[in-house]
């Protein structure tokens, strides 16, 4: 079938069931976020995928899950309601959101780094804005990138094969280090060993993390291994609060802490943490506009990262910027 008798099949219920879909990586909730049934959810879909001769989208017990030929719709129903939208507002009729809306990813261990300080430099630009900060792991927050869920997103870089579609620009490189309470016996210490630390009871993030795999690679490389009796958690703010309270050690990205190191809230053991360094970044689409909001918000959060690591990236040079066209 020609690709002209595709797109005159294909209407915007379609694009808006299925953005919808994959947004919510559910059925049940995106029929409840277009007011619609699940049924007639369920035929729009398939008759989309009829239309298309592709399958889109994997049902099953934990949800819908893009298919490869799903993933490579998905950047171009964006782009269609982006210029949708763009093209409305070039006539004079508002599109949705009415307002401005910006909708940021970020990481738990960099949200209080670079998005605290960033959104409060944004509002004195946009007071009235519509904000919303969703809080994930990398893996999640690439999903909710690539699915228009957000506009762009503050994490670090993945694998080649979880970042097509998506772009990363480098802020800068951040090591993890070993935080604890200043009146923690090993701080007294004039050299520590980490045999000495993993006496101590630890604070780690969970699996599946760049954080956990960058500590596991690291004791590793020290012919070391993490003690089965670890507490394993993705908060920063439960974090903070265990290593204040106690002689845990926790293994943490520096900007995580950053505030509290700098202030004498916490303090950083005398082990060196080099082979550890990760990059940091801002995460967005390849393809598809970028809202003005969304680009004021990046600008900052760029700002940001110079102020807070002189070591910030002000532009996407070709060697800091890295994209992947699957």
């Amino acid at each position: 079938m020609e690709v002209g008798d595709l797109s005159s099949r294909v209407r915007l219920r379609h694009l808006h069931c299925f953005l919808a879909v994959a947004q919510e990586r559910n059925i049940g909730r995106a029929a409840e976020r277009l007011r619609l049934t699940q049924p007639a959810i369920s035929k729009t879909l398939a008759e989309l995928e009829e239309i298309l001769g592709a399958k889109l989208l994997e049902r099953g017990r934990f949800g819908a899950q893009l298919t490869r030929e799903g993933e490579v719709f998905l950047g171009r129903a964006l782009a269609v309601r982006e210029a949708l939208n763009a093209a409305m507002s070039a006539v004079g009729v508002a599109a949705t959101p009415v307002v401005d809306t910006l909708r940021i990813g970020a990481l738990p261990t960099l949200a209080p780094d670079l998005v605290a300080p960033a959104l409060a430099a944004f509002r004195r630009k946009y007071p009235h804005a519509r904000v919303t900060v969703r809080i994930a792991a990398n893996k999640p927050l690439l999903e909710e990138l690539k699915s228009g869920t957000v506009d762009f997103a503050i994490g670090r870089i993945a694998d080649p094969t979880e970042i097509v579609g998506l772009s990363f620009e480098m802020l800068y490189v951040e090591p993890l280090v070993l935080a604890t309470r200043p009146a923690h016996p090993l701080y007294e210490r004039r050299t520590v060993s980490l045999n000495d630390v993993l006496a101590y009871p630890l604070l780690v993030f969970t699996r599946g993390t760049i954080p956990r795999h960058n500590t596991e690679s690291f004791l590793r490389a020290r012919g070391l291994r993490l003690p089965d009796n670890c507490t394993e958690t993705l908060s920063v703010s439960l974090g903070r609060i265990l290593v204040k309270q106690s002689d845990t050690v926790w293994f943490v990205p520096a900007g995580a802490v950053r505030d509290d190191l700098e202030t004498g809230v916490l303090a950083s053991l005398p082990v060196s943490t080099e082979g550890t360094e990760e990059p940091v970044g801002l995460l967005r689409r390849s393809e598809g506009a970028v809202t003005d909001a969304a680009r004021e918000c990046m600008k900052i959060v760029r700002q940001v990262a110079v102020e807070r690591t002189g070591r910030g990236v002000f532009n996407g040079n070709a060697e800091r910027t890295y994209h992947s066209e699957g």
